[in-house]
């Protein structure tokens, strides 16, 4: 106690002194030597001073526009419903309806956040986002709170610092010290905003709880002790994929994520949670202690798995793929990948062709020099008539590529040069008839569906989200014409066939007035129709009910062409239309590129195959000679989405072995044939796409047609009332790349319902 008093005593003086200085009025002057300095009462006025002191300084200079954190846009729909907001003193302009958060995200200051995600609904649990308002009385949570004109935020004052090392030491309390062998390590939210607003000690010294870990199947990984309950994962899982499996239970600290009755996560979309999950409770479990984010060279491509075209990011170490990671592009894929896409990469490793081979008398496989195997081909090549030569492109061909090809059998004399999945004669005169001409962030503004013979789920799961998060948005009804299949959405099962379609088209069904009272009714047909006989009749029924339901106007074109292979678009535009069942049963010298979906039972059994690809698939076992070449991640190559959308692959690793780029093995081919293409190197092979195709060079552009479908011809074809049939047997395994991956056979064997 003594010291307490000897310090007042001590500071007595100093505060009189003080009290001097201040209130002369109170206190005479002690010594008259000092003169008082009295203040005026207008100069006591801050507002009066300033207004004395402008015209002598010169105003400040205003503070410059600052940038968004992570490209935040902002859009008015009403410039009336704009409002002023103070972030930190920055005046920023928002529309009404914006949240603290987004606020200051527009005025380029980061908030901190666990549980909020832009694409998911606001659950405002994790309390880390707290920011200081004025007139508040306690800190608020900026991502649930709506921003009001005039408001005065402050992110950086002691009382929202307090709060937020607060909130973090909470979240801490139970956090097990598993970064060294977290698979999140150097990547984790929760690492980087405990360094930035965290504290430098935590006050908890009591046992740490932990929680059982939950099987969700072959791709997700947990460790659910690190789960922070932000429930990122349950809000995905409901909202976006639209699986009821994830859930939290319990109260307190007992509280957890969890399945409720044991059973794995079965959506196609669950790959996602791994993204968004910001602590290492959900990792990727092919993934698994393989690397450490810094050690890997990311390069951004995209995935060929289907015709969608997902924008995505290739994480390479050495000459390895170790992981795929999808990239943000609002027009096609938001943020998300499909499961195919995510874990397909360890097919690159496996089942690869690394030098040419030629069959030898006893059948097997003999590896050789690329000299002997193209003058091998070249020879055969010579010995056959022009019409017998035919060539058949994979359904993961590139642009490029498919055009050398059909340049190459040209100059040969032929013209038998098809893609695979287009079926018999296709229909490419106008580009229309086979595109998705809604554009895939179109189909949000549809407010009725009629899918025909298409399963989006399985076919293009990136398709099927916007769907889903279109039919969640505006209520917009589905209805479905083919197989009985599995939605993640409401919908209504109209038929197996084409006599349903045949009743709407006569405006003899029920839906007819569903479809005449939509303002932007949308028609999506399945490519798998291709491969029918009646196809042709089949899309002049589905012509007249656009023409009915009014599907297609000068401000909306709702009538599309969902496609499954990454080449197919890009196929139809150069021009690879033969028809496979003629030229098949006639062929002696057949040139398949990586075609391993051709059926070649009437192949006759004097014919030579050349199979030029990257996996020893389904093609290799009835090749002469094999030519190995690059797969999408080695190579540099164009590929056309369903939407009509050319997007360029890069190369992220190395070429396997002796293998060569496509379209490099038949220009050297034709040089050996002696029929010389006229293009040495990428840059001239797309300037002769450009006169073909012009629209394959424009990258990331859409290319509307301006031709109408009036100008089709009339189609006198019977048509067949066989139930479509689907196109996707296992979505897993839809190609060479797939099929040889370990990662997709688990997954057909455990996730596909029996």
């Amino acid at each position: 106690m003594g010291f307490v008093v000897r310090a007042l005593r001590r500071s007595k003086p100093l505060l009189q002194s003080n009290l001097y200085r201040f209130n002369p009025s109170i206190y005479p002057n002690p010594n008259p030597l000092h003169r008082w300095i009295y203040s005026t009462s207008a100069l006591s006025k801050p507002e009066s001073s300033a207004a004395a002191a402008a015209p002598t300084s010169p105003e400040p200079a205003p503070e410059p526009p600052r940038t968004p954190v992570g490209g935040a846009r902002v859009h008015f729909t009403n410039p009336d419903d704009a409002i002023e907001v103070f972030v930190d003193g920055y005046p920023v302009k928002i529309p009404k309806g914006m949240t603290v958060l987004q606020a200051c995200e527009v005025a380029g200051v980061d908030i901190p956040r666990f549980c909020y995600h832009s694409r998911l609904s606001i659950a405002g649990n994790c309390r880390m986002c707290l920011v200081e308002v004025e007139k508040s009385p306690k800190p608020v949570a900026s991502c649930a709170m709506p921003a009001l004109p005039g408001m005065k935020i402050k992110t950086n004052t002691p009382v929202a610092k307090k709060a937020r090392e607060g909130v973090m030491e909470f979240l801490l309390m139970n956090h097990p010290l598993d970064c060294p062998i977290c698979d999140q390590g150097g990547e984790c939210d929760l690492q980087d905003q405990s360094m930035a607003f965290g504290a430098d000690r935590g006050r908890f010294t009591e046992m740490k709880r932990s929680v059982v870990d939950k099987n969700l199947g072959p791709l997700v990984k947990t460790v659910m002790t690190r789960c922070i309950q932000c429930t990122r994962c349950v809000r995905f899982a409901t909202e976006v994929a639209g699986v009821q499996d994830l859930g939290m239970l319990g109260r307190g600290s007992g509280e957890e994520i969890g399945t409720y009755v044991e059973k794995l996560m079965t959506s196609e979309l669950s790959g996602n949670v791994i993204d968004i999950c910001p602590v290492g409770a959900l990792t990727s479990k092919p993934f698994a202690f393989k690397a450490r984010n810094w050690e890997l060279k990311g390069t951004e491509s995209i995935d060929i798995t289907d015709a969608v075209g997902s924008n995505i990011r290739i994480d390479s170490r050495g000459p390895e793929v170790m992981r795929i990671l999808p990239r943000l592009n609002e027009d096609i894929n938001e943020e998300w990948i499909s499961d195919k896409t995510r874990f397909c990469y360890d097919g690159l490793k496996r089942q690869r062709l690394n030098d040419p081979m030629i069959r030898g008398p006893d059948g097997r496989f003999k590896a050789v020099t690329w000299r002997d195997a193209l003058a091998v081909v070249a020879e055969v090549a010579h010995q056959v008539k022009s019409e017998e030569i035919v060539g058949i492109a994979g359904q993961l061909s590139d642009a490029e590529s498919m055009m050398a090809l059909k340049d190459f059998l040209n100059k040969m004399g032929s013209n038998n040069v098809l893609c695979e999945g287009n079926g018999p004669s296709p229909q490419a005169d106008l580009r229309p008839n086979y595109l998705l001409n809604t554009n895939i962030s179109g189909l949000e503004k549809a407010d009725v569906f009629l899918l025909v013979g298409t399963q989006p789920r399985i076919e293009a799961p990136m398709v099927n989200a916007r769907i889903r998060k279109t039919v969640r948005a505006a209520q917009a009804k589905v209805a479905y014409i083919g197989t009985p299949s599995d939605f993640n959405y409401d919908h209504q099962h109209l038929g197996t066939g084409p006599q349903t379609l045949l009743e709407i088209a006569e405006g003899r069904h029920p839906f007819c007035s569903t479809l005449l009272s939509a303002k932007n009714p949308a028609i999506i047909v399945g490519a798998g129709l291709f491969e029918r006989e009646d196809k042709d009749a089949i899309f002049s029924a589905i012509e007249t009910v656009a023409k009915l339901g009014k599907v297609t106007r000068s401000d909306w074109n709702g009538l599309n062409v969902l496609l499954l292979n990454a080449a197919q678009a890009a196929a139809l535009d150069l021009g690879l239309l033969a028809n496979p069942a003629e030229c098949i049963q006639a062929a002696k010298f057949v040139y398949l590129m990586g075609a391993d979906d051709t059926n070649l039972e009437k192949l006759p059994d004097d014919a030579f195959v050349v199979y030029q690809g990257h996996h020893g698939d389904k093609g290799v076992y009835r090749a002469n000679v094999i030519f190995p070449s690059a797969a999408f991640s080695e190579k540099e190559g164009t590929y056309e989405n369903t939407e009509g959308c050319a997007q360029w692959t890069v190369p992220a690793v190395p070429t396997v072995g002796d293998a060569r780029d496509d379209w490099k093995i038949i220009r050297a081919l034709s040089e050996v044939a002696g029929f010389r293409l006229p293009y040495d190197n990428i840059g001239a092979l797309r300037s002769r796409i450009r006169m073909v195709a012009p629209n394959l060079v424009h990258v990331d552009e859409r290319e509307t047609s301006t031709l109408s479908a009036e100008l089709k011809p009339q189609f006198r074809q019977q048509m067949s009332m066989a139930p479509f049939s689907s196109a996707v047997e296992n979505f897993y395994m839809t190609d060479s790349i797939t099929r040889a991956s370990k990662i997709m056979a688990q997954c057909s064997a455990t996730l596909l319902k029996k």
